[in-house]
């Protein structure tokens, strides 16, 4: 806070950071109001802390920018041992900002309506019972297939370096206007991850009762669903915006996160 300060430079704080760091000149009450009043938002914490705080704020023009004090990290690409050299090059001016799109939601669990938003993904799955879980699956209201498994995944371009990554899916550069459908432990062998347009509505019916079946929105909020219930997912109208110093790529994140190399070519 010191060597923002001593630029000249206000400091802004949420309540929960202002309760952790005891000393903060302006503390605002969330997240949310925490945008209204900055400039950019620096985020400590891992990816957890970047997903809820970009449901708090998606809407808004403040970029965040995520400082790493977790373990990987995609969302967090600057190392804390980083942080004084990146705000001497944030007040230079050396850093872009990109918008990342949202997904969002709806329908009715156990006859409730709700509408939920993520930056990740979406999991419908089983809780902790050993048995399948069947979904029907439509893309633009045309019937896609049926998964038997412990669930599926919908992600956005920024999710697929997260769960479904875990789940076999592809990694996809977060510019793609694509959504990704992942089964998670599919039974049927044929079953395969599927790409479709950024621009598509997915719809997933809950075929039986048993097992309970639930959906979770960036693993950080969950409703319960039952037999006949359908989920809509699509790009939220909400979007981020994501700041990242200059020079920096995703092709370099993933090389640095997954410890990828490059490939030498030896001159004849």
């Amino acid at each position: 806070m010191r060597a923002i300060t001593a630029t000249g430079r206000k400091v802004f704080c949420d309540a929960g950071t202002a309760s952790l760091i005891g000393k903060c000149p302006n503390v605002c009450a969330n997240a949310s109001s925490l945008s209204r009043k900055s400039d950019l938002i620096l985020i400590f914490g891992g990816d957890g802390t970047m997903l809820r705080a970009a449901r708090e704020v998606c809407g808004s023009r403040t970029p965040l920018l995520g400082i790493n004090t977790g373990t990987l990290g995609f969302l967090t690409d600057v190392s804390s041992s980083e942080l004084t050299q990146t705000l001497k090059r944030l007040w230079k001016g050396e850093f872009t900002v990109e918008s990342r799109s949202m997904l969002e939601a709806n329908g009715r669990a156990l006859d409730l309506r709700f509408r939920s938003i993520a930056l990740n993904e979406f999991v419908i799955s089983r809780r902790m019972v050993s048995r399948l879980i069947e979904l029907e699956v439509s893309v633009d209201d045309q019937t896609l297939t049926r998964y038997r498994g412990d669930g599926l995944i919908v992600s956005s371009p920024t999710g697929t370096t997260a769960y479904s990554l875990a789940a076999g899916g592809a990694v996809v550069f977060p510019t793609a206007e694509v959504l990704i459908l992942t089964p998670i432990c599919a039974h049927t062998l044929s079953s395969r991850p599927v790409i479709v347009n950024l621009s598509s509505k997915i719809s997933v019916r809950v075929i039986h009762q048993d097992p309970e079946t639930i959906l979770s929105a960036d693993g950080q909020s969950e409703s319960r669903l039952g037999a006949g219930d359908i989920i809509t997912i699509r790009k939220s109208r909400k979007s981020i915006r994501l700041a990242h110093l200059t020079g920096s790529s995703f092709s370099e994140t993933l090389r640095r996160k997954l410890n990828w190399s490059g490939s030498n070519l030896a001159a004849r």
